[in-house]
């Protein structure tokens, strides 16, 4: 998968494409022919996986009246000549009338009105959606939408499913903002062209958008993306990775305000995977240090000097004691400008406006209560249909970087950084996860604190790396089945080891 920027995916908004495309096209650039050309070879690689040869294959398009249209009409007729029956169904009247003649040249068949969509499906290997591109707005309607459905109940009753392949983009998602507002066809791949789009990487259309591969047409993009997503690689751009002279004060020290008689495994298993992260010294304040220690003799019970901030898991809002210390511990964070990771029971004790240097870590719910008390009208339900739009605004509103958590974790930081992470599985859903993720994180701060205070955008960056690390170690600890939090730490150093050698893949792979 082709990909910008080293091993980031990289996305850019339908405005910044459409104005890079425009000098190419004026100058007679053949962009559809790239395109279609790219699209095909894809298409015919997944037929060789799937048949073994292409020749006898077959594959049906969905034709809208755009240039994704035009795209998969002149992939089909690459195709046609490779020895593919290729079949299309057009959406409309409007249709793109070069791409029709050539795929009748190249022998594929335009079907007619009467034809049984249905049947064509579930006689193809490889369905081809082009039937909207990224200047439409809104989902699916009139016989775009009855196409999608009828593809979809073919697909339902077939026991070996045509594969989808989306044409830049699964027709009908909110191209720009991740929407899905009514039917669309999950693709099983997405070639899109120049560069990602933000909706293949946002919630919820990311879960429709199957595989992204990037296709490089000769576009000149910004030098800012709209979002960005991080792959393996990128983690050792990012770790703290000790150097022959350090020590555990160089490493970064993490001091951890977490549970209580009535919750004390959220500090066991904070503090076991801020340690097994690899940071130079875990602090502990609490009640419970007794336990933690047992379980974690490395951990350093009481106050001392720290880099990094570990406030909320398992802290409930009875639980005064703990509540002191977290609100004595916000003026280093303050004034000091040590760096903290804000969770759970630590989130009602948010200052009014703190810097991004802050990373709070709510699940959709958390974030509503948060937008709640500063005026914003919104519930849990609202925030998983636009987080990223939530997110943003609680960035704008608090200041601190924003890790919310899903099956897809959106971050949003300084200078616009937006990232979106897909690499938990959904056995990840479990008790004290969170917990995990807070370590972890806060570990990665402490040894990057200083950097952070140069950059503050890189606080984002470094919880999209945590969110990656995270369901990364879910995936080694039991592939492919159930995990526990525990398990999750305990799979940390090798997860963590693998990345930054890259001598494997992990085991979702």
């Amino acid at each position: 998968m082709s990909r910008q920027d080293g091993q980031v995916l990289l996305s850019w908004t339908s405005a910044q494409f459409r104005a890079a495309e425009e000098p190419l096209l004026a100058a007679g650039v053949p962009l559809m022919d790239r395109a279609a050309f790219a699209l095909a070879t894809c298409v015919g690689a997944l037929l060789r996986e799937r048949r073994g040869r292409t020749t006898g294959a077959r594959v049906l398009l969905l034709v809208g009246p755009g240039n994704n249209g035009g795209d998969a009409l002149f992939a089909g007729s690459h195709l046609a000549r490779r020895g593919v029956r290729v079949d299309a169904v057009t959406a409309g009247d409007r249709v793109h009338g070069a791409g029709v003649a050539a795929l009748r040249e190249a022998g594929g068949l335009v079907a007619r009105a009467d034809d049984d969509v249905r049947a064509l499906a579930a006689a193809a290997d490889v369905v081809l959606d082009g039937l909207l591109g990224i200047g439409a707005s809104g989902g699916l309607r009139g016989r775009a939408a009855e196409l999608v459905a009828l593809v979809g109940q073919a697909r339902e009753d077939d026991e070996a499913p045509a594969l989808v392949v989306a044409v830049d983009a699964p027709s009908g998602i909110g191209v720009d903002d991740g929407a899905v507002s009514g039917s669309v066809l999950p693709a099983d791949v997405t070639v899109t062209f120049g560069g990602a789009k933000p909706g293949l990487l946002l919630p919820p259309a990311t879960s429709v958008a199957g595989r992204v591969e990037v296709v490089d047409v000769g576009l000149d993009l910004p030098d800012a993306p709209a979002v960005a997503r991080l792959e393996d690689d990128d983690v050792a751009d990012l770790w703290p990775v000790p150097g022959p002279q350090a020590h555990k004060y160089t490493r970064g020290v993490v001091g951890v305000i977490a549970g209580a008689r009535r919750y004390p495994g959220a500090a066991v298993l904070s503090t076991t995977a801020a340690v097994l992260t690899g940071v130079g010294m875990v602090r502990y304040l609490g009640d419970v240090a007794d336990l933690v220690v047992a379980r974690r003799p490395e951990v350093v019970p009481g106050v001392g000097r720290v880099q990094a901030w570990v406030f909320g898991p398992g802290v409930s809002p009875d639980d005064a004691a703990q509540r002191r210390r977290i609100e004595h511990a916000w003026e280093g964070v303050q004034q000091r400008g040590e760096a903290a990771v804000c969770d759970a029971g630590a989130l009602a004790l948010l200052p009014a406006h703190v810097g991004p240097h802050v990373i709070i870590t709510p699940h959709a719910g958390e974030l509503a209560t948060v937008l709640g008390t500063r005026g914003e009208r919104v519930d849990r339900a609202g925030v998983e249909a636009e987080p990223v739009r939530w997110a943003r605004r609680a960035h704008e509103l608090t200041g601190a970087t924003v890790l919310l958590k899903g099956h897809v974790t959106v971050v949003v930081g300084a200078q616009d950084a937006v990232y979106t992470q897909a690499d938990a599985p959904a056995w990840l859903s479990t008790a004290g996860s969170g917990d995990v993720l807070a370590g972890l994180l806060g570990a990665l701060l402490a040894g990057r604190a200083d950097d952070i205070h140069e950059d503050p955008s890189l606080a984002a960056a470094l919880g999209a790396a945590a969110a990656l690390v995270h369901g990364r170690a879910a995936h080694r600890a039991n592939p492919h089945g159930p995990v526990s939090a525990r398990m999750v730490a305990r799979a940390l150093p090798d997860t963590i080891a693998e990345l930054l050698t890259g001598r494997t893949a992990h085991p979702s792979a």
